[in-house]
């Protein structure tokens, strides 16, 4: 399985590097334009707003268009930011290809001011600005193509015990670390930009010493999750903002 793994990294380090993310500036694979991008995000944003309630408590609304107006002013990204609340008991938010930031009624559980609000938007947002979800999106064509090409080049095509080690490798060798990843840097940006609109980065720690409280079960094990563990996470962020309190605000 390892082996499997090795020449996978091989084959989607060969296709990456021509992109590179903003303010962490890494190499990364995206196999979509941004036409592509924005057709995506309208078409899924439109799904979701069909099936999904949008929340009628306007001061829920008003607050998250204020604090997402005020964080999109400072991306400098060419998108047509919309924020939407869902009427759901949900702790979770989510930004789609494009700039449809959409936060669920239920995280408010966890927050306890503006800024920690603009800790869950900038959060999103930049995973918007890091075009994470096209990254996800390319990495698994390519994995489709690596499992192909090595399945023919070793004679395995259709065998079953190589393509269930395969899936595990891509799985928990890389996909799921990438998925953490992303979680990782999405936090790195999204302070910076916190910093850059003026909200106190210190809340983001707050916020999420409320989300471990919010939640009604454990995370589970992070090598088997998209998310870094509560801890890590706080961990983490402590770091980076003890990194920006060091930086001038001209970066």
């Amino acid at each position: 399985m390892k082996k499997f793994v090795y020449i996978l990294l091989i084959i989607l380090f060969t296709f990456s590097g021509c992109q590179k993310t903003p303010y962490t500036q890494r190499s990364q694979l995206v196999l979509y334009s941004y036409d592509e991008e924005i057709r995506l995000g309208e078409n899924a944003a439109q799904e979701i707003l069909a099936k999904e309630k949008r929340s009628k408590d306007k001061k829920k609304i008003d607050m998250v268009k204020r604090v997402g107006d005020r964080l999109s002013k400072v991306t400098d990204a060419n998108y047509n930011w919309e924020f939407y609340v869902i009427q759901k008991d949900t702790l979770n938010a989510f930004c789609l290809p494009g700039g449809k930031v959409f936060v669920y009624e239920g995280i408010f559980k966890a927050i306890k001011n503006e800024d920690q609000l603009a800790t869950v938007m900038s959060h999103e947002i930049a995973h918007a600005l890091a075009r994470h979800g096209l990254e996800r999106m390319s990495m698994g064509q390519l994995t489709s193509i690596g499992k192909v090409a090595i399945s023919e080049a070793a004679g395995l095509r259709g065998n079953q015990a190589f393509d269930v080690a395969f899936g595990i490798g891509a799985q928990y060798g890389i996909m799921l670390p990438y998925s953490r990843s992303f979680e990782y840097e999405a936090d790195t940006i999204g302070i910076k930009l916190m910093k850059k609109a003026k909200y106190d980065i210190d809340e983001a720690v707050n916020f999420w010493r409320n989300m471990k409280k919010a939640k009604k079960t454990g995370s589970p094990m992070e090598f088997m999750s998209t998310h870094p563990t509560d801890d890590n996470r706080i961990a983490n962020i402590k770091s980076i903002i003890k990194n920006e309190k060091g930086i001038d605000e001209s970066y």
